[in-house]
């Protein structure tokens, strides 16, 4: 009779993998990321744990969008004060002073809203351009291009 493993915190077996986003697709990138933050690739994985791996992405600042995203693609936020709504395109965001958040946003809309969701979100590092400080951890390098044709806009 086979039983089905549900893992505890303390079981979980974390790796660091290393993502280069020169050239690739966003929406394409951000789900894989997504699926891996939350440990969906592994065969243990266990719904109510955050047992997914450390991401390292760099070169955030380079991701590409297919269509006229770059120009459409409006998103908006808020002052906080009295007709503060302000708006900005994804081209004025991947060209301002923080690219990242770009990828940042991106996954972590495509992750369960709750607690869970903001554990896993600190499993996720992203650096604009190609330095960054986890070399230490010795990230094994995930080739996201070579994985589907599509996930790769030359």
């Amino acid at each position: 009779m086979k039983t089905t493993v549900s893992l505890k915190p303390t079981d979980v077996q974390r790796n660091w993998v290393l993502i280069d986003a020169d050239g690739l697709i966003l929406g394409r990138l951000a789900a894989l990321v997504a699926s891996r933050l939350r440990g969906k690739h592994k065969p243990q994985f266990t719904p109510h744990v955050d047992c997914g791996d450390h991401i390292v992405i760099v070169n955030a600042d380079k991701v590409k969008v297919t269509g006229n995203k770059l120009d459409q693609a409006v998103f908006y936020y808020h002052t906080g004060y009295p007709g503060g709504i302000k708006d900005r395109t994804l081209r004025n965001r991947l060209g301002g002073k923080k690219p990242e958040q770009v990828i940042e946003k991106a996954v972590e809309r495509m992750i369960t809203r709750g607690p869970l969701q903001r554990r896993q979100m600190r499993n996720l590092h992203v650096y604009a351009g190609t330095e960054h400080p986890h070399t230490a951890q010795r990230p094994v390098v995930l080739d996201v291009g070579a994985l589907n044709r599509k996930n790769r806009r030359i």
